[in-house]
């Protein structure tokens, strides 16, 4: 039932039982309505609450997203430069007794500095992971909120997007885990370097010894 109509410069508000929606007058004097409330003065407790948890979605939605992204480049270049830093470190091994003086320093200068590499990617691996951690636990209460104000639709994206990105973070770690299982078997972290032989032969001790 139509209470009121509020005319004004552009159009009107009309109030509809109870509830003012804003109007304006379109092309040839027409008036339409704008689907939008004029104000908040009538809209319930509820309905503010509902709008303000899928907010807080919105929110939660973004944070889980640039987190995961973090987590998961800093994943792979952690995962690709242990690879790196393996396959190095088993061709210095294999050609040690190929390599001149000057070669060998060079390919051992390369392995100190892909694993200081790896370390400080590991550090990053370890500060996202807390990030990412964080967003998980908050998306985890955002969709719980939107879910108990009844923005259903809301909480059931934020418990989408979740899964999608446990999935993706699960996916880089089945790699990473491989990569880490074969940096252990192969040394390549924490092996020596290795010395080259004199071609100086070695003098008996017998000669050494004074009469």
């Amino acid at each position: 039932m139509l209470c009121s109509v509020c005319p004004g410069a552009a159009g009107g508000a009309v109030e509809l039982c109870g509830v003012v929606l804003c109007c304006v007058k379109g092309k040839h004097g027409a008036v339409q309505e704008e689907g939008a409330l004029c104000g908040l003065d009538n809209m319930t407790h509820e309905t503010l609450i509902r709008r303000a948890s899928s907010l807080v979605t919105n929110s939660a939605n973004t944070y889980l997203s640039q987190t995961t992204l973090a987590l998961l480049d800093s994943l792979t270049a952690y995962t690709d430069t242990v690879r790196t830093l393996i396959t190095l470190h088993k061709s210095y091994v294999s050609n040690f007794q190929k390599l001149n003086p000057t070669q060998e320093d060079k390919i051992w200068q390369m392995i100190v500095c892909k694993r200081q590499e790896v370390a400080n990617l590991r550090e990053d691996c370890k500060k996202f992971e807390t990030h990412w951690m964080t967003a998980i636990k908050l998306s985890d209460k955002a969709a719980e909120a939107a879910f108990n104000a009844g923005a259903d639709q809301a909480s059931a994206t934020v418990h989408s997007n979740l899964h999608t990105a446990q999935s993706q973070i699960q996916q880089v770690r089945q790699l990473l885990t491989e990569a880490e299982k074969e940096l252990k078997e192969s040394k390549a972290e924490e092996s020596e370097r290795l010395q080259l032989e004199t071609q100086e032969e070695e003098i008996p001790e017998a000669y050494l010894r004074e009469d």
